[in-house]
């Protein structure tokens, strides 16, 4: 065993000194194995990073959160689905909200409209999304105010015009100024000020700090003139009921927009748990990181291929050494061993290379992420680590094997006379 064990030193000696005397094709080398090492574990710590950014715009929503929106109904199998484009659907009304809330299930529910326009307060104007939403909002979603309080189902029921502000519209509008009870214009039509939010942030690239909302009655009535809403915001009781519950305010709402059973091509509205968004969501981001990760693999593939082509260039060039090896008593099992770990040298470096360099990377987006308000992680997942360096081990195992093969194989007697 010790016998093996300083023949393996000899090898790994002999590969080391190969390696240090052609400095320069060993470094771009090793640059090309780290850079795929560094995409790969970049690519991973971004997935992790993408998908924590992506489920933190259903933090405003718990588990217990259903959302009803429309949805435009399929079309026959003739028609190119051209026609649908730019198609408003305005067949969700009241009496779903009201089919929503009916449910036993159901504790809370309101309906929602969006618009954009320019509001005003004395000399400053600014234009933001104006979000019509119920009273029962304070309810479903998870938020907190930094000033005053949200509307009242009493203020909703009656039109009153009153508004709740974003932080940043806020700033825009009143600066340092207390906007409690200060009265802005949308419109031309005065809205009085009753709450502020406190800072939200992004949701799915919607500023939820640039935005004011209103009661969705009164957004219907006074700015809009329409008498739909454009989706349903609802909280569960139990979740455990959520797909019975799904079941039953699809019939409801089927009923109300008389739509047979048979018949769901037709339907006009969509209803999705938040727990199925966020499986949805982790489903699509895995499902990207897995593909860049196999591009990435491809291109490791390629470095694989440069490093063999190295080898065999390596081989030629020491086959007067190769032969002078053996007529010195080394056994073919010894030059294998020499050209198979002067390949698992490089591959090996150029992962340990590409691990430090992802992670620094990896680390600088998240420093990116985070100067842009995004809500980004930085993690780098142990798998990526492991599978950066069984990857570049394995690359240099069979790549570095044929060449390391062919060098084993060689006739002492001839290698001695090549030149």
């Amino acid at each position: 065993m010790n016998k093996m064990k300083d023949i393996n030193l000899t090898a790994l000696s002999i590969a080391y000194r190969a390696i240090l005397h052609q400095k320069r094709r060993a470094c771009l080398t090793i640059l090309a194995i780290s850079i795929g090492i560094a995409s790969a574990i970049v690519i991973m710590a971004a997935g992790k990073g993408m998908q924590r950014l992506v489920l933190s715009q259903l933090d405003a929503f718990g588990p217990d959160t259903l959302y009803i929106e429309t949805h435009v109904p399929h079309q026959k199998s003739n028609d190119s689905g051209i026609g649908s484009v730019g198609i408003t659907i305005t067949t969700l009304k009241e009496r779903d909200i009201e089919t929503v809330r009916e449910h036993p299930n159901i504790v809370a529910a309101y309906g929602q409209v969006i618009g954009q326009e320019a509001v005003r307060y004395e000399g400053n104007v600014t234009k933001t999304m104006i979000l019509g939403k119920g009273a029962d909002t304070v309810e479903v979603e998870k938020f907190s105010l930094s000033e005053g309080r949200f509307f009242t189902h009493e203020e909703e029921s009656s039109l009153n015009s009153v508004v709740v502000l974003g932080a940043t519209t806020k700033e825009k509008l009143f600066g340092d100024d207390i906007a409690i009870e200060k009265t802005i214009a949308i419109r031309g039509k005065p809205f009085r000020v009753v709450g502020v939010m406190a800072k939200r942030g992004s949701a799915f690239f919607l500023d939820q700090d640039n935005v004011i909302t209103i009661p969705t009655k009164t957004m219907q009535k006074k700015l809009l003139g329409i008498d739909y809403v454009q989706a349903i915001s609802a909280k569960m009781q139990n979740t455990n009921n959520s797909k019975q519950t799904v079941e039953d305010l699809t019939e409801g709402i089927r009923k109300n927009h008389h739509i047979e059973t048979t018949e769901t091509s037709r339907d006009d509205f969509i209803i999705q748990t938040m727990a199925d968004a966020q499986l949805t969501l982790t489903t699509i981001t895995d499902g990207i990181t897995f593909l860049l990760i196999a591009l990435v693999g491809i291109s490791l593939l390629v470095g694989g291929v440069g490093i063999m082509n190295i080898m065999y260039v390596s081989v030629v060039e020491r086959t007067f050494e190769i032969g002078l090896r053996k007529a010195l008593g080394a056994k073919k099992n010894d030059i294998l061993w020499q050209f198979l770990l002067e390949a698992l040298l490089i591959t090996s470096s150029g992962g340990i290379v590409g691990i430090i360099l992802g992670a620094s990377i990896a680390f600088i987006i998240y420093l990116i992420a985070n100067a842009l308000n995004l809500l980004w992680i930085y993690s780098i997942p142990p798998l990526a680590i492991v599978l950066a360096v069984s990857f570049s081990a394995c690359i240099g195992l069979i790549f570095g094997y044929f060449p390391a093969r062919q060098a084993a194989h060689k006739n002492p007697i001839e290698a001695l006379r090549f030149e």
